[in-house]
């Protein structure tokens, strides 16, 4: 038996001497290229640097969109220096892409652009004001009686100084900011009147305490008060916000508004409450690139303020939707694919036949977000639960790739199993029932429990009715805290989870039949 080779007395130093160097050298590496890639950025930054509107030209400029700021950029766009607009949903989108060295600015409202720079050193804003404008209520064309209201609340507002009151406790001096908060009015109050709001707007209108407040909010409530009128309001995109007026989703849209051309061929403004301009933020090729630790990240995004609870009812409304629009979506799917496969067998339902058809064909061919909205704001504009908008809307999507699983698995169905019923003398229906679906059903589960996966991935875009889902969850935090990273990897890790947790259940399903089978 041969010995094992032994390293000299003292080796065993010199390697342990070895992987320390080694570590050290990789860390003092590491760092030599985190500060060579930190300089090479701030160079970057500073030959792409934007330091007056006349510096816009050829520049990638970042906008919200459909709000002023994208209305004036847009006179940039296309022009010969080559200068190309970037839309974002939200503000805090845009000011991310900044930051991130995918566009040059953003033009936005002074008071959020603001917000977003006492966030971040990093962001300053130009002096050079890019534009100027009046801020007013929205409200449908129809409206007159509810527009003279609100127009004459206002104008009380304004003289008896509730309104600049108002104002000076979000933007006021430092001496008054914050001491001035509006109280409500203990009036008696008849009927209510819906505010729809883009709560990622800072100071007019974001969450505390999971609640929306801000400039906007605060006068709508003091313009309640003077009407007598419950205040309710809803979150939703920025873009959707004339659309859920219009529809009579929301009475009212107040979310920093400006009245311009365009924007008054569909849809009326109230008297002006207060003056803003746009401005220009771009990145400070001066200041330093700092970086938070990963729990004071971890803090801000879900500790303060108690923000988790964003995530917590999120996830709630997801999975509520997902089970009932699955539920709806088996039964329906079921129907259709019994009336497809009756059709396809005995030449039966040849008029429902055709309904089916083409009501496979327009949701199987549109997108699923298309749908929800033509829902929410056309065809179920007279219900106000957001929830059962969205479970009738993915209900009906789920149906119709529900109904083409389920005929697929009829039709796989042996033909002589149809036969042998009949012949026993059952009817076509006691056949369907009690023969073919029962093999099909088994044939189809695990096909089904992937739509349930499939649907609820799809439940994600709930937050363009102002249902507020996991993923608008996580929109919400990112606009308090301007921080994509957290918000974004934690929801996709609960998404994650979740379909793991499915996935695994699933397997399990298909493993069962199989020894069944045996």
């Amino acid at each position: 038996m041969k010995k094992k080779r032994r390293l000299p007395k003292g080796w065993n130093y010199v390697l342990l001497l070895i992987v320390c160097l080694a570590a050290v050298g990789g860390v003092v590496g590491h760092n030599y290229q985190e500060k060579q890639k930190q300089e090479k950025q701030l160079a970057q930054r500073a030959k792409n640097a934007v330091k007056s509107v006349k510096d816009l030209d050829g520049k990638k400029i970042g906008v919200q969109i459909g709000t002023t700021g994208d209305i004036y950029a847009s006179d940039y766009e296309g022009d010969d220096a080559g200068t190309v607009i970037e839309r974002y949903n939200k503000g805090t989108d845009a000011i991310q892409a900044l930051k991130n060295d995918k566009i040059n600015c953003v033009i936005i409202d002074e008071q959020p652009a603001k917000a977003y720079t006492e966030k971040d050193n990093t962001l300053k804003i130009l002096k050079e004001e890019f534009a100027l404008e009046d801020y007013a209520v929205c409200i449908d064309k129809s409206n007159t009686d509810l527009k003279e209201k609100i127009n004459e609340a206002l104008t009380k507002l304004k003289e008896d100084g509730t309104l600049q009151d108002i104002i000076d406790n979000y933007i006021g001096e430092d001496s008054v900011k914050g001491t001035k908060p509006y109280e409500i009015k203990d009036v008696k109050r008849n009927g209510v009147l819906k505010m729809a709001t883009n709560a990622s707007f800072k100071p007019y209108e974001y969450y505390e305490n999971n609640k929306i407040t801000g400039i906007d909010v605060d006068m709508m409530q003091a313009v309640c008060d003077e009407l007598g009128m419950k205040l309710e309001v809803e979150d939703m995109e920025f873009d959707s916000i004339i659309p859920a007026v219009t529809s009579g989703k929301a009475d009212v849209g107040a979310a920093g508004m400006t009245v311009t051309k365009d924007r008054l061929k569909n849809i009326d403004f109230t008297e002006s409450y207060t003056t803003a301009k746009q401005v220009i933020i771009t990145i400070d090729p001066k200041a330093g690139i700092t970086k938070s630790s990963l729990a004071e990240r971890f803090h801000d995004n879900f500790i303060k303020d108690n923000r988790y609870q964003y995530i917590v009812k999120g996830l709630q409304n997801t999975l509520l939707i997902t089970v009932f629009a699955v539920l709806f979506g088996i039964i329906f799917g079921f129907v259709i694919a019994v009336i497809r496969t009756g059709h396809d067998k005995n030449g039966g339902f040849p008029i429902l036949n055709a309904f089916c058809r083409i009501y496979l064909t327009v949701m199987r061919g549109t997108p699923a977000v298309v749908q929800l909205l033509i829902f929410y704001y056309i065809i179920l504009v007279s219900v106000d639960n957001k929830l059962l908008v969205a479970i009738v809307a993915f209900g009906l999507n789920s149906a119709a790739y529900v109904a083409e699983v389920v005929r697929s698995g009829i039709m796989a169905v042996d033909g002589g199993q149809f036969e042998a019923g009949r012949s026993l003398g059952l009817s076509y229906a006691q056949t369907m029932t009690s023969v073919i679906l029962p093999q099909a059903f088994k044939n189809t589960l695990p096909a089904l429990c992937n739509e349930f996966i499939s649907l609820l991935k799809e439940t994600s875009i709930s937050g363009y009715i102002a249902l507020v889902d996991l993923t608008k969850a996580g929109d919400i935090i990112r606009s308090n805290t301007y921080d994509a990273f957290m918000p974004l990897i934690a929801v996709a890790l609960i998404y994650l989870v979740i379909v793991m947790i499915l996935t695994a259940g699933v397997h399990c399903l298909e493993r069962r039949l199989r020894s069944n089978e045996r």
